[in-house]
């Protein structure tokens, strides 16, 4: 295998900004490291090792760009005064919370709203 010299080519220098801006393209609209790393003319490896060197900076976070929705709950006053059908085996369902500093929190659908703040308030003060 042969190769050419084609002229004299020099280190990129990227600002920690700017590799900010690459590795949180990845995703966007679809788009995957191979493309962002195309358009930016670097290797995926570089991407790869970007996004943990931001990381271990703490510059960047595989949530950052999250979208959270308030989750709200009606009080019982408001709910209209139906009578409630004989209860059935309902299936329980588990709900994900993710919290601050990377911290996780799962429950049954069915909790107390009082102690799903006390859970909250816990896990959030360690």
């Amino acid at each position: 295998m042969r190769g050419e010299v084609l002229g004299v080519e020099r280190r990129r220098r990227w600002d920690d900004e700017v590799k900010l801006a690459v590795v949180s393209a990845v995703g966007v609209d679809g788009a995957t490291v191979t493309q962002v790393a195309q358009r930016h003319e670097v290797t995926r490896q570089q991407i790869y090792a970007w996004r943990h060197e931001l990381k271990r900076k703490g510059l960047w976070s595989p949530d950052a760009g999250a979208l959270f929705l308030p989750a709200g709950m009606v009080p019982a006053m408001e709910l209209s005064m139906m009578e409630a059908p004989a209860p059935a085996a309902a299936p329980v369902a588990w709900v994900e919370l993710r919290l601050a500093k990377g911290r996780m929190l799962r429950f049954e659908s069915r909790i107390d709203e009082a102690v799903l703040s006390g859970l909250i308030r816990a896990v959030e003060a360690a």
